[in-house]
């Protein structure tokens, strides 16, 4: 990856970590009603992975054990983002918006031990998807994005050197 794909990560973590800072200001004592019966805005703190999963299993060790996760899949996205081929501008954005993502629920993990959600979708009062913040959503616009780049170039990775060699 180049420096201005890391810029965009870093503005995705100020971008979520402002964000959090003004839930946790404002949220907790009054939830608000963006678009009634569909989009609140609402105070949550997730001791779980993305969109609450993990959430009831209580471990002194799952915030160093989710950190730490998260610094293997730091590591991997910027190793492999320094060996890809520059002209795969969608794949970098797609490593750059999950670094972000990434790098903004580790910073509420290492200073926390939990996750800040704050947006919550419902339909009326038949469904409710998990609170989630602006890192989820990059993480998981980030592997949109991955995917879709993976979609417009199935060949590309194949004929990279080495590429299915066999022992």
């Amino acid at each position: 990856m180049r420096n201005n794909y890391y810029l965009g990560a870093l503005l995705i973590l100020a971008a979520d970590q402002l964000t959090k800072w003004a839930a946790a200001l404002e949220l907790p004592d009054h939830p608000v009603e963006l678009i009634p019966g569909y989009l609140r805005l609402s105070y949550v703190s997730n001791s779980g992975v993305a969109f609450g999963f993990l959430a009831g299993h209580d471990s002194a060790w799952k915030p160093y054990v989710l950190a730490a996760l998260a610094v293997v899949a730091l590591v991997v996205i910027f190793i492999y983002g320094r060996r890809m081929p520059p002209g795969r501008r969608l794949l970098q954005w797609a490593l750059a918006v999950t670094m972000g993502g990434i790098l903004g629920n580790f910073v509420d993990r290492i200073l926390r031990g939990y996750v800040i959600d704050f947006i919550e979708f419902h339909i009326q009062d038949s469904f409710y998807w998990p609170n989630f913040n602006v890192a989820d959503s990059a993480i998981t616009i980030g592997i949109a994005l991955l995917l879709i780049d993976t979609v417009q170039n199935p060949a590309e990775d194949a004929t990279e050197p080495g590429a299915g060699r066999t022992a």
